[in-house]
């Protein structure tokens, strides 16, 4: 049998693909074939299978609700890096401000985004983390222009644990994509799980994904 994707003879993608996170949430449903295969446990054997059937989903739960709490931790780990970072971006416009005429508007920004360093929802944390690399950005772009800057101990050493808070960050992001992308294969892993998931009303999740001023500055021409 021929491979079906033969990268020898199969039309070739020349203008690329520029890869995007979908953010649509897909409920998990299930057929008429799904609802006959819940009753049936009750007559294979009698009231033994419909036994057995009430174990593996109430195994099934338990394990969707202990996920739940994972996908939480991973994301309160997220939400800590960012407050901690707002905090290092702070004291950087701050030093900076010592040094040079810092946009006032920076400090505003930074102020708004440490009162909700702690967002709800995976639509708020991914909007919040794009603000604040936004500003980073900002402080970055100070830092740069004004080289001497550099010498400067204290500002020297918030550059850097911004930098170190960045890394971790994204090394927190990729747990908790690890973990959503476990959401949202397991909700639809039939039957035990699909059908649980189905009855409780669950989604897939959104994943963690670069912003579009993230993806444009990657393009950009840097030697």
């Amino acid at each position: 049998m021929a491979n079906e994707l033969d990268e020898m003879t199969a039309p070739e993608l020349e203008s690329g693909n520029d890869v995007k996170v979908i953010a649509k949430q897909l409920p998990v449903t299930v057929g008429v074939g799904s609802k006959i295969f819940n009753v049936i446990w009750w007559f294979l054997p009698p009231i033994l299978g419909g036994v057995i059937w009430l174990i593996m989903k109430a195994k099934a739960k338990n394990y969707f609700q202990q996920l739940q709490q994972k996908i939480q931790h991973d994301a309160s780990q997220i939400d800590n890096y960012l407050e901690q970072r707002v905090q290092i971006l702070q004291n950087c416009a701050r030093l900076l401000d010592k040094a040079i005429d810092l946009d006032k508007e920076t400090f505003t920004q930074i102020a708004k985004y440490r009162g909700n360093a702690g967002a709800e929802g995976d639509e708020a944390r991914v909007e919040l983390a794009e603000k604040v690399e936004g500003v980073a950005r900002s402080v970055n772009i100070a830092f740069e222009n004004y080289p001497d800057l550099r010498a400067h101990g204290e500002l020297a050493d918030a550059m850097q644990q911004n930098s170190y808070l960045q890394r971790e960050i994204t090394a927190a992001r990729e747990v908790y994509n690890d973990t959503v992308n476990t959401w949202n294969r397991d909700i639809f892993a039939w039957p035990t799980k699909q059908i649980v998931a189905a009855k409780a009303g669950y989604t897939t999740r959104i994943p963690f994904a670069a912003s579009r001023e993230t993806k444009d500055a990657a393009r950009g021409v840097f030697f």
